[in-house]
């Protein structure tokens, strides 16, 4: 027979929950009171609801320099679904092969990706400048596609690799016996079962390359060519910040971001938690 809660308690936890929402929001609905307010100077009321509402950040924002955010918009989103398309492909390759396959090298390969990932992005910029420099790919997006599909791969595969590692191997070996080849296998098999992984993986590499800004300012100098982490920055001046325009692309940033979860989530906690152990 299940236990009765008391009704103080369910009220005090209820209390408790939405004190903890308005601690949670309290920063984003600051976010969106710059960016609904019409002055680009930094409010020192403590009130999170704007006085005066007004679109005008995000018109000029979307207006600004000939409506060069709408090209900018593209490139984030041509670089960040380029690096994901290529990063799980990689990835899902490699991942099985070290799941499935036992080769010379494989415990120290698994151990190099891993070592890989104690250090942060930027402790390899000036290596990957030169090697972008040499093959002529400094100042395009195909260099910065190139560089966040390298850069979010070690996870990748460890990630992956960890959800194979769950997946039998019978049924494998029952379709072997089927007459079924190692490709049909991996791509008819394998993969339909791997989909919760698959998607958290997608979802990384997405947001690897959507909110990369250091990598992304060094290499890149054509303004029609920036992301748009990039260009929010340059709304953070050295004397004075818009923060109407720099909180409107903000919003406007963490938007397809913010629905791709909660168009994904029912992947997420499955993705997450069985790659995460053997068993």
């Amino acid at each position: 027979m299940a236990r009765s809660i008391s009704t103080p308690k369910l009220v005090a936890t209820h209390a408790a929950l939405c004190a903890a929402c308005a601690v949670v929001l309290y920063p984003v609905l600051w976010v969106i009171k710059m960016a609904l307010s019409p002055s680009q100077s930094f409010s020192m009321s403590a009130s999170p609801l704007p006085t005066e509402v007004s679109a005008s950040n995000f018109i000029h924002l979307m207006t600004m320099n000939g409506g060069l955010f709408w090209r900018q918009l593209f490139n984030s989103i041509a670089v960040s679904l380029a690096t994901t398309a290529i990063g799980v492909i990689l990835a899902c390759t490699a991942a099985y092969a070290f799941s499935r396959f036992r080769f010379p090298g494989r415990k120290l390969g698994m151990a190099g990706f891993l070592i890989t990932q104690m250090f942060p992005g930027v402790v390899m910029a000036i290596p990957l400048y030169i090697l972008l420099d040499e093959l002529e790919l400094l100042n395009s997006l195909t260099g910065l596609v190139l560089v966040y599909s390298t850069s979010s791969l070690p996870f990748c595969v460890w990630m992956l690799k960890g959800y194979f590692d769950t997946i039998p191997k019978d049924l494998e070996e029952a379709a072997l016996m089927d007459g079924a080849s190692q490709w049909v296998i991996f791509t008819q098999i394998v993969l339909p079962l791997a989909k919760p992984a698959i998607v958290v993986t997608a979802l990384f590499s997405f947001m690897t390359a959507w909110n990369e800004f250091i990598l992304a300012a060094t290499f890149l100098n054509d303004e029609s060519l920036m992301t748009l982490p990039v260009v929010l920055q340059r709304f953070v001046g050295d004397y004075s910040t818009q923060w109407g325009y720099f909180a409107a692309g903000a919003i406007l940033v963490s938007l397809p971001v913010m629905a791709l979860f909660f168009k994904l989530q029912k992947y997420l906690i499955g993705g997450l938690t069985a790659g995460a152990v053997k068993g």
